[in-house]
């Protein structure tokens, strides 16, 4: 393989930082400007460069041009590099070659085998060209790769960002961290823009999305955890039993304080051990009333719970009446009369927690595709009973 000595862009110290990171898959939540485009190019030019095949992924054909330009300024400077500027493809003399795509359509990028691909604005692309066409082409070589994007709600990419898994490392980095950025137009931007779009755009800030139902949820997560209960404390307890890929969750909630006290989440947990579990929580809290789901698998459940003695009312879950449960929850978090506990999964489900207005005119509410809601509905259970006492709900 012949070698060769490539001028590379230079690059600034957050950039730096990522690209000599060995994490096989970078997340990078960054502001406008902060220099994304540069990073994955010269990424892609160094696995070419080596004779790996690398891909450049944007939403669509006009923004991969942003990509393509850069990468095609740098291969013009090496010798014996072929430019197909039809098919966007350079292809290096180590052969090694790159390719502008677009995700317009998922299932124009399977097929190929690939060392590396960047994914620029990821989070406006469709999760399908990730989970169905590029992670799979990156299995044969063992790829790596770069998801860049300014961030949009908490979708798949946040997901992606927030994932701790050992191959996975993420960054955030405001425009304010280009330091060939002058701080005069961020302070600009920042003056003629609203907060909300220089939080996104500049700070790179995951946001609640549009159609978010619960607001102010991290000024209510401070309630401090229980392992037993406090005088004067009256407990409730809500429950949302497992489906397919699911967890059950109990939680406990004081009625007089308003205030969550203890979260129990579990997955993977035969229904039996999910009964013991429930009436060890019983002996340890008291709870006046146990609000549990009955549908499906709940139904048995519930009828051996009330046969052991436990106070358990059935909630019969349909559209009407999550709605009207997850309404007075949301209003609840708009009032600050809730205190929640600072538990990383209730967090982020309530935070990604999503309402659609269907055609009938009806809202369904329920967690965004490829997560769950089982703590965000144990949670609305405990606080209606709380609230209410919930005899008219089922």
């Amino acid at each position: 393989m012949p070698t060769m000595k490539i001028t590379m862009p230079e690059l600034h110290p957050g950039q730096a930082q990522v690209a000599h990171d060995t994490t096989r898959f970078k997340a990078l939540a960054c502001g406008r400007r902060w220099g994304k485009t540069r990073l994955g190019t010269a990424l892609c030019i160094a696995t070419a460069a080596k004779g790996g095949r690398a891909w450049w992924v944007a939403p669509s054909y006009k923004m991969a041009n942003v990509g393509w330009r850069g990468i095609k300024r740098i291969a013009q400077q090496i010798p014996n590099t072929k430019i197909q500027e039809v098919d966007k493809m350079v292809m290096l003399p180590t052969g090694g070659e790159i390719q502008v795509r677009s995700a317009d359509d998922p299932n124009s990028l399977r097929g190929e085998g690939l060392d590396f691909v960047v994914m620029d604005e990821c989070a406006f692309m469709k999760e399908d060209a990730w989970n169905e066409a590029l992670r799979p082409a990156l299995s044969d070589r063992k790829g790596g790769a770069l998801f860049i994007s300014t961030p949009k709600g908490r979708n798949w990419f946040w997901r992606t960002w927030m994932n701790d898994a050992e191959d996975v490392h993420s960054w955030r980095f405001p425009t304010s961290s280009n330091p060939f950025i002058d701080g005069k137009e961020i302070e600009a931007a920042k003056r003629g823009l609203p907060e909300r779009i220089f939080m996104q755009e500049y700070e790179a800030q995951f946001l609640e999305d549009a159609g978010g139902v619960f607001r102010r949820v991290m000024e209510a997560a401070k309630a401090p955890e229980l392992q037993s209960p406090i005088p004067g404390g009256q407990y409730v307890i809500g429950v949302d039993w497992a489906r397919t890929n699911d967890a059950t969750v109990f939680c406990v909630m004081d009625s007089n304080a308003k205030r969550q006290v203890y979260l129990d989440r579990m997955t993977n947990i035969d229904y039996e051990t999910q009964r013991r579990r429930l009436l060890a929580l019983f002996e340890r809290f008291k709870p006046s009333t146990i609000m549990a789901e009955y549908n499906s698998m709940g139904g048995p459940m519930v009828e051996r719970l009330q046969n052991d003695g436990l106070p358990v009312q059935a909630f019969n879950t349909t559209n009407a009446t999550k709605q009207q449960i997850i309404d007075r929850l949301a209003m609840a978090f708009e009032r600050g009369s809730i205190e929640i506990l600072s538990d990383p999964h209730q967090i982020g489900e309530l935070q990604a927690y999503e309402q659609e207005r269907l055609p009938s005119g009806l809202i369904r509410y329920g967690a965004p595709d490829g997560m769950h809601d089982d703590t965000v509905m144990a949670l609305a259970l405990a606080w209606y009973v709380s609230e209410s006492g919930g005899w008219d709900v089922f």
